[in-house]
């Protein structure tokens, strides 16, 4: 199931059932999982493990060096998990010695054409990046987190699981879980309601995020005392927990409601 005309190093390790297409080039420390195929003309350098079962489409390139002018060709590496999606032309390059040595992408994401993600990141379980997305170094998105069309996110920021951020956004500071962000400077605009029906949130949590929310970003009240007051109502849901831990572990800031942009 390999095409004659694609180039493979000694060094890889192919398991049952993978293919690869013409004038694909794979060489480095590459091992790729069981049911994986591999379009054309793809790019895998390096240290790279692929799962199971992944879907790599024509043009994309995986373990490439970092865009980082102090990358010294320190050896680094990109895993990706299991029944992962990457679309035409996507970009993933490995890590540097600034930060983990290593980019991951876990299970059942899903980067669209053209997507880019940068050296450091890591792409948690059920990701969805629209065309063009890219990441900066070091961004972490959270699990079932969706990126529109065209976004950039910069290096070191943060998404937090099941937020929404729209198409042709700009997110320069942190968004929290489970919330929706947009514009050029992104901000928030409330709960990603329609995401969290989708996954199964019950009523009743979505409830209670929407009102952490209200407090938290437009109750006017300062950030200690926000906390203070839905941890009071709302502190037995786990779900309000993550969000408030997420407000409090932000390094870079968290983006601000648009009402109070």
């Amino acid at each position: 199931m390999i095409h004659p005309t694609a180039v493979i190093s000694g060094q890889v390790e192919l398991e049952e059932n993978v293919s690869i297409g013409p004038y694909t080039l794979i060489e480095g420390a590459v091992r790729i999982g069981r049911g994986t195929k591999i379009g054309a003309r793809v790019s895998i350098k390096g240290r790279v493990i692929i799962g199971e079962d992944c879907r790599i489409y024509d043009g994309v390139i995986i373990g490439e060096e970092p865009q980082h002018l102090k990358y010294a060709g320190e050896e680094s590496e990109v895993l990706i998990g299991n029944r992962v999606i990457i679309r035409e032309y996507a970009t993933i390059h490995r890590g540097t010695a600034i930060d983990r040595l290593r980019t991951v992408v876990e299970d059942d994401v899903m980067l669209m054409a053209y997507t880019h993600v940068a050296h450091d990141c890591t792409v948690r379980r059920g990701v969805i990046m629209a065309n063009c997305a890219t990441l900066g170094g070091h961004v972490e998105v959270g699990e079932y987190a969706f990126i529109g069309g065209l976004s950039a996110v910069h290096q070191w920021a943060r998404v937090g699981a099941y937020a929404m951020v729209g198409g042709l956004s700009g997110v320069s500071l942190d968004i929290p879980p489970f919330t929706v962000a947009s514009g050029q400077h992104a901000h928030l605009y409330g709960i990603n309601v329609v995401g969290l029906k989708r996954r199964g949130f019950t009523e009743d949590k979505i409830k209670a995020l929407k009102r952490a929310y209200r407090i938290l970003f437009r109750s006017g009240l300062i950030r200690s005392e926000a906390i203070k007051l839905l941890m009071e109502e709302m502190g037995q849901y786990e779900e309000v927990k993550r969000l408030v831990d997420f407000v409090q572990s932000s390094k870079r800031g968290v983006a601000r409601d648009a009402g109070k942009g």
